[in-house]
């Protein structure tokens, strides 16, 4: 049975603040296990060496590793450690890559060579960069370019230089659409491959293809990675949707999903309808595609309906109508899980409302369920409570 907390977690566009956004993934394994991962799939290694007292790197792991587009890149071009510089089991690392400073970002290769580093705390935009950055010199992307600009069209260059531009994030389209004009056997390992890595956007021919051949790829690279793929390009059309204020785009991406992955589908379109109208400020719409969405799909979904509130909370903050639909689907949701992100996320929405009372019954409702629970859920409740029954005892 479709699992809906994965596809909500994959929805990179859309829950941004939740408990289910998707950030940086990152490897658990060893230094030598990283090393080896990397060269079977060809990635450089992204090491956060920190310190567990150093503020930057903290607020670092609260706002940046967490960020949507940071996960979606880092996830899919690096193999992403974190590791702390003063713990002995990491002595041998310190020891071979010393840091003078933290963070320290490094970028490593399967060899073990540093193919970049810098020292400091990045914003998203700055990370993003440093990523791209280090793609271009693994990939050596001006060199391939300058050999495309000087005709070279042999298929295994074409290969790489699409996935150099894609790892970069610049368009390759073109150069994908250029090289299967070419074929007319598209089921070969190595065509199957090209439309594997060339698929990033839904509204494109290629995605047509993709899906045509689907099995054959799926048999090469397995279903996981499929899927993923049909959700990034369908995400990429929203994306370029919201951008140029087309529902045409919108409908494109709705449809494209259905066509991949049709259990996705309804959930996905009513996300991407919400950042559309969300975007485009057209408050209305969003009230009712929001309205439609609890209906028509997740009314009996717990985690559905706290991700939903959630993400209305981060579009329309101090929204009346929003806080009062808000409010009501928090508790139902809280009522329904007795789950500790629930209460927290019902305990946020009466506290923007100044319903203080409220609030720090859903905050204590939320205490006693996080019990057992991860300790920051409890520390954050017990802040609350805090803070709530001294406003509680002003108001008296």
């Amino acid at each position: 049975m479709f699992n809906r907390m994965i596809l909500l977690g994959a929805l990179l566009l859309f829950v941004v603040n939740s408990s289910l956004a998707q950030g940086i993934d990152f490897f658990h394994g060893s230094w030598p296990e990283a090393l080896e991962k990397a060269k079977a799939e060809e990635k450089l290694i992204f090491v956060d060496a920190f310190a567990v007292w150093c503020g930057p790197c903290k607020r670092m792991a609260r706002e940046v590793f967490p960020d949507e587009e940071v996960g979606a890149m880092f996830n899919a071009n690096f193999i992403c450690m974190k590791i702390d510089m003063e713990k002995s089991e990491n002595a041998e690392f310190a020891s071979k890559y010393p840091v003078s400073a933290y963070p320290t970002l490094f970028f490593i290769d399967g060899d073990g060579k540093v193919t970049l580093k810098e020292v400091g705390a990045k914003q998203v935009k700055t990370l993003l960069d440093m990523g791209r950055r280090a793609m271009g010199s693994m990939d050596n992307l001006e060199e391939l370019t300058q050999q495309y600009d000087a005709g070279e069209r042999d298929p295994a260059f074409l290969y790489k230089y699409v996935r150099a531009l894609n790892r970069a994030g610049q368009p390759s389209l073109k150069v994908t659409n250029h090289y299967l004009m070419t074929q007319k056997d598209l089921s070969s390992k190595f065509n199957l491959e090209f439309l594997f890595e060339g698929v990033v956007e839904a509204d494109s021919r290629v995605f047509d293809l993709f899906i045509e051949n689907k099995k054959g790829i799926t048999a090469l690279v397995g279903e996981e990675k499929v899927e993923a793929k049909i959700r990034s390009a369908c995400m990429a059309t929203v994306k370029k949707g919201i951008k140029f204020r087309s529902l045409d785009l919108i409908e494109e991406a709705k449809t494209k999903m259905n066509s991949g992955l049709p259990d996705e589908a309804d959930a996905f379109g009513y996300h991407a309808e919400l950042e559309y109208y969300a975007t485009a400020d057209d408050r209305d719409n969003y009230i009712q595609t929001a309205k439609n969405f609890q209906k028509k799909s997740i009314k009996k979904d717990p985690d559905g309906l706290n991700a939903l509130v959630k993400e209305m909370l981060r579009r329309y903050p101090v929204d009346e109508e929003i806080l009062d639909l808000g409010a009501k689907w928090a508790e139902m949701a809280a009522n329904a899980s007795d789950n500790a992100h629930h209460y927290l996320t019902l305990t946020e929405v009466l506290t923007r409302q100044e319903k203080t009372k409220e609030a720090l019954k859903a905050a204590r409702k939320g205490l006693d369920a996080a019990k057992d629970g991860p300790d920051d859920v409890r520390s954050v409740l017990e802040s609350l409570i805090r803070n709530l029954e001294e406003k509680e005892r002003r108001q008296k």
